[in-house]
């Protein structure tokens, strides 16, 4: 079977929704190397959003793109019918909502974004948890080493996408040793990360109710390479992206197309579908899409607000540093995967 390298985090599929003529989109990209690049370019939907070898995994020694199949699989091709459908303005089956909602969550998960979100947060959070997983093992040894009774074998959903390697030493003439676990903070653990949240908390998800609304008469919408917005709003008009798929009051929101968006707020019921939003409403909607994007925002037109919304960083340092670590991310990540557990191979 034909292996793929090229991995689009935003998929093909629904980047046409948005396209100017077919096979193409607007990009406005926010991080460019000086001021003299034109706000919007027409570029090629299979040429934005993606890197190759975002979601390789590496399974014995050996490269693997069992990821992205898997994501094409369960989340992207079924819900190519819904998309169709609910951009279209046609009757909604419960099975195609539940196709509209599983696609929001895999795209929610499954961006750089998130990837470099993750890896800040587990830097801290992994040595502890590490430490934790070791000292309850050793406990269980403990007690089958009393009770006589063989060790409990526990294994958790997906663990085989996890690579930890736990080396013990107990020196010549000594009764107890010591016992290490390791692991590296990258690519596997994100892709651990990802697969288990999908196949185990995107469930509440579909607990909410959903609705798909409208824009007001001459105004469209458009989307980004991180196009999931869980939008948290407080008093005053203060607002964050910090919801949470269960949290009470966080609104949840998708764009489908220039005309359609999939929208909830947990614990509330949604307009009807169809709806279309008070302008007001809608003009903050466009704005939270733009600054919620990470790196591209992308649009079936040059739309003229969308600079006065997230206005570019123009430094071609950060750039070249930026490419360069996406050029060396398939060799960096699989040199630490293979070395940690001491696989060899090309």
């Amino acid at each position: 079977m034909e292996f793929h390298q090229d991995h689009h985090y935003v998929p093909c599929l629904y980047l046409k929704r948005f396209q100017a003529d077919p096979g193409y989109v607007f990009t406005y990209r926010i991080l460019v190397a000086h001021p003299d690049i034109p706000a919007w370019r027409r570029h090629s939907i299979k040429g934005v959003a993606y890197h190759k070898h975002l979601y390789t995994r590496i399974v014995s020694g050996v490269e693997s793109d069992e990821i992205e199949t898997w994501l094409d699989r369960e989340f992207e091709a079924p819900a190519e019918e819904a998309l169709n459908k609910a951009t279209a303005g046609l009757r909604l089956a419960e099975t195609d909502w539940y196709n509209l909602v599983r696609f929001l969550a895999a795209q929610d998960v499954r961006t750089p974004a998130r990837l470099m979100e993750s890896m800040s947060r587990w830097n801290e959070t992994v040595p502890a948890v590490l430490e934790e997983c070791l000292q309850g093992a050793i406990r269980k040894l403990e007690v089958a080493r009393k009770s006589g009774e063989p060790v409990p074998q526990a294994k958790f959903p997906n663990s085989e996408l996890l690579p930890v390697r736990v080396k013990t030493e107990i020196k010549p003439g000594q009764k107890f040793g010591t016992a290490k676990a390791e692991t590296v903070v990258g690519r596997a653990v994100w892709l651990f990360s990802v697969r288990h949240t999908l196949e185990s908390t995107s469930k509440h998800l579909h607990q909410h109710r959903w609705s798909i609304l409208r824009p007001p008469e001459g105004m469209t919408w458009f989307t980004s390479d991180d196009p999931v917005v869980k939008l948290n709003y407080y008093p005053n008009g203060k607002y964050d992206f910090k919801g949470g798929w269960g949290s009470q009051g966080t609104e949840i929101f998708l764009p489908l197309s220039p005309h359609h968006l999939l929208y909830t707020q947990v614990g509330h019921r949604p307009p009807q579908r169809g709806t279309v939003m008070p302008l007001a409403q809608a003009e903050l909607v466009r704005r939270l899409i733009a600054e919620h994007a990470h790196r591209i925002i992308i649009s079936d037109s040059a739309d003229a607000d969308v600079p006065n919304f997230r206005h570019r960083i123009e430094d071609a340092k950060i750039l070249r540093e930026e490419e360069e670590g996406w050029r060396k991310w398939n060799e960096e990540q699989t040199s630490a995967e293979r070395e940690l557990m001491g696989w060899s191979g090309s």
